[in-house]
This record gives C-alpha cells, structure tokens and sequence, in this order.
C-alpha cells in the first residue's frame, strides 16, 4: 500500500489517466477494507526491536536511495516507514547508515511513549542491519569517518 501511495504522489502534480485510475482504486480498497487492522499478540519478549534497510541509489530520475525500517515492540509491529532520502548518498553502506539513523530515533521514541503510559519494566533494544559494509564499520572505530 505505501509504495502504491508513494508512486502515485509523485506525480500529484500532473495526474494522468492511468495514475488517476490508480488512486481510485487505492481509494476503493481502502473503503473496502475499513475496521481490519494490525493484531497485537501476548509476547513474553519485553524488548524494542528496528530492523533497517534501504535501496542505494532506486530512483531513476534523481538517483535517490529508498530507506525504510519497522519496529517491532514485544514482538508485534508498530511503526514502518519507507522513504526516499534527502541527499545523494555515494555507497550502499552510506544509505544503510541513513535508514540506521532514522531508526535510531524511533527506538528511544517507543521506549520513552511506553514509560508515559505506565510502562514501567526495563526494555532492551535493538537494531538490526543486512549490510555487511555498515556492520563492519560499525563495529570498527577507526572506519567511521
């Protein structure tokens, strides 16, 4: 669904019939489909979980990397995001540790959200990255220029 959205807002701003046709169609399945949503299960795992990952260099036209994570809190989903990065990013590992860094901000978000509803119980994190480049460096303080 949000790579649909992300296509078809991209050319917001000269729609043509084919993309017109396309948000009507994502209209009509979100109409069908209200009252569905994400299930939540109990979970003895008490722990904040981000996974990270991003496409260097996907776009075409601009030559942009696609970053996205989601995170997982007791083992259920609860937030994504996908999105073309800001900046031209000159490797994989670069773009990776783009995707990282906004993930990064979401963990202690969650941790901090949980803690204002009374969440008291002590949480770990982590983070998960697929690029052997960026975990490499990451572990390697002399490489973190």
């Amino acid at each position: 669904m949000a790579f649909a959205i992300r296509i078809v807002s991209q050319h917001m701003h000269a729609l043509y019939k084919e993309y017109m046709e396309a948000m009507y169609r994502i209209l009509k399945y979100l109409k069908g489909s209200i009252g569905k949503g994400l299930f939540f299960r109990k979970n003895e795992t008490r722990s904040i979980e981000g996974f990270t990952d991003a496409n260097w260099a996907s776009t075409i036209d601009d030559q942009r990397s696609t970053s996205g994570y989601c995170t997982f809190v007791w083992g259920n989903l609860a937030t994504w995001r996908n999105k073309k990065q800001t900046i031209v990013t000159r490797s994989s590992a670069e773009a990776e540790f783009h995707a990282i860094a906004h993930d990064m901000c979401e963990l202690p978000w969650l941790k901090q959200l949980l803690q204002e509803i009374n969440v008291k119980e002590e949480m770990s994190m982590k983070m998960s990255c697929d690029n052997k480049v960026t975990i490499n460096i990451s572990h390697n303080p002399i490489h973190r220029d």
